[in-house]
């Protein structure tokens, strides 16, 4: 047995989507609002980072810091009285990162009537150790067609996310690469006209 294959660790075993699954709920008040009235988006972003917070704790056991918040939508204004329902779930796992799913519905908090989605995101976390290094987290397993379809919905968004970051990267490159080339332009005529005018002084 080589080095490399005795240092590698164990694979964790698999854990279901609804080990992890996680519901908070928060009735709205005044202090939730923003000038308009309505409650304030910054609110019900941070009701969304606490309940995937929770689920990327309870599916990793242990702690898990957000990396990332994709497509955060804003369905419907959430009003003072509102009773708000975060619901958190992984959607995929990779070594050390989650991506959680989070829908957000809102309801009378005196009425009987169904409650209405009015926001949804995805955000990726990472499981870290107590030195804040990456750790290694259990393979979510989907349990119902549903989670099956938003763990492959969760891969296409890491291949964009990848794509995006990689083409930004590439353009940053070529942009910097461009301004090289033109610092070192300037430089080399600057010198030409400079060495000009001395021959032309030295020939008077």
């Amino acid at each position: 047995m080589t080095n490399q294959a005795q240092g590698a660790q164990p694979e964790l075993p698999g854990k279901p989507t609804s080990a992890s699954r996680t519901t908070l709920s928060h009735i709205m008040t005044g202090s939730d609002t923003n000038l308009l009235g309505t409650v304030h988006g910054g609110v019900i972003m941070k009701l969304v980072d606490d309940a995937a917070g929770a689920v990327a704790g309870r599916h990793s056991e242990g702690p898990a810091v957000t990396a990332s918040m994709d497509e955060m939508a804003f369905l419907e204004p959430v009003r003072v009285g509102d009773l708000v329902h975060v619901k958190a779930q992984v959607n995929w796992t990779g070594r050390s990162s989650m991506e959680i799913g989070v829908r957000v519905l809102a309801e009378r908090w005196n009425e009987s009537t169904p409650a209405t989605q009015v926001g949804s995101a995805y955000l990726v976390f990472a499981a870290v150790d107590a030195d804040g290094k990456p750790r290694p987290v259990p393979p979510v397993i989907p349990e119902t067609e549903r989670d099956k379809r938003r763990y492959q919905e969760a891969e296409i968004r890491r291949t964009h996310r990848l794509a995006r970051r990689r083409a930004i990267k590439e353009l940053r490159a070529q942009r910097a690469t461009r301004r090289t080339e033109s610092a070192a332009g300037a430089a080399g005529a600057g010198g030409a006209e400079g060495a000009a005018g001395a021959e032309g002084v030295e020939g008077r």
